[in-house]
């Protein structure tokens, strides 16, 4: 499947260790050099020094193989099959079954070869059959999870994280943007995102606003790296707001009970009805039971989602 677009793509990164491709693909290296060897289902290249090499096209063959072996199939079985069949029998099984494997790998081959396309495509042809919710959750979480590993171990440049995640920031706010031509239809908290100072992992937060508008709720949205101070002309405007904020990075862990005690300061002398809702890792460096009533904190935006 992933052939149809292999002419269309960038080839920013032409080869891949068996490390990339154990990454990349969830199977071990091991297992990759018995398929090589039992099943010749790989043919890689060889360095000067006798490294074993894979083309962008061994990747995509792995990936559909991949596909083929979560799905029931023996690798024996699809060691007999004629390669050039293998990408239309993926094809059947995502015609049949969930694509979420299949839109995961696409865009993780998007995103090595910086190509928008590929990726446009993929997303446009989940819709045809999810909703945004169910695109988020099951393909784009899953997806951001593996950027970690992915990163640390050199598959992945910062280049295309930034990259990929770019795309995603730009679908939620689309998705976001749909949204807020209808009115607020719930009036009892009003809630504005924000990050602290220093911290610019967006996503979550993007995420959450969306959620917070589809329930009918007013967002005034600030965004990336705001000092408590600017929080203060939102107090001056609204009762009821509920400021929200994910703690991925920053506050640090000697500065996140100091953020949340400013905070407590400043509603009480500004509006003294404001809350402040908290996701994110540093709230790992809080105890709920110590923090003032007008802080709270989330384990998971699942778990703020079913408060709203």
């Amino acid at each position: 499947m992933f052939n149809d677009t292999a002419k269309t793509m960038n080839n920013v990164k032409k080869h891949f260790s068996i490390r990339d491709l154990e990454n990349l693909s969830g199977i071990k290296a091991h297992t990759i050099r018995i398929w090589e060897k039992r099943y010749n289902l790989l043919s890689p290249m060889r360095t000067k020094t006798n490294i074993r090499t894979y083309s962008l096209e061994s990747l995509q063959k792995l990936l559909n193989i991949t596909m083929l072996y979560h799905n029931g199939y023996k690798i024996s079985k699809i060691a007999r099959l004629i390669e050039s069949d293998i990408p239309m029998v993926v094809k059947e099984i995502v015609a049949k079954n969930s694509v979420k494997n299949h839109a995961i790998n696409a865009m993780k081959l998007a995103m090595i070869n910086f190509d928008q396309t590929l990726f446009l495509n993929t997303y446009n042809g989940l819709l045809a059959s999810k909703s945004f919710r169910e695109i988020f959750n099951e393909v784009f979480i899953p997806l951001l999870n593996e950027l970690g590993l992915l990163w640390q171990t050199n598959t992945i440049s910062p280049a295309h994280e930034h990259f990929i995640t770019g795309l995603i920031k730009q679908k939620i706010q689309t998705s976001t943007e749909k949204l807020l031509h209808i009115e607020p239809t719930k009036t009892d908290k009003i809630f504005v995102p924000y990050l602290p100072e220093n911290e610019i992992h967006e996503i979550g937060l993007l995420y959450v606003n969306y959620e917070i508008v589809l329930r009918g709720y007013k967002s005034i949205y600030l965004g990336q790296t705001t000092p408590l101070e600017n929080l203060k002309d939102v107090m001056k405007f609204y009762d009821n707001t509920y400021f929200l904020s994910y703690f991925t990075v920053h506050p640090t862990k000697d500065k996140v009970l100091r953020h949340v005690t400013d905070f407590h300061k400043m509603a009480l002398a500004n509006n003294a009805s404001s809350k402040l809702w908290l996701l994110g890792k540093q709230n790992q460096y809080l105890q709920q039971e110590t923090l003032p009533s007008s802080v709270r904190t989330f384990n998971s935006i699942e778990h703020l989602v079913q408060e709203l």
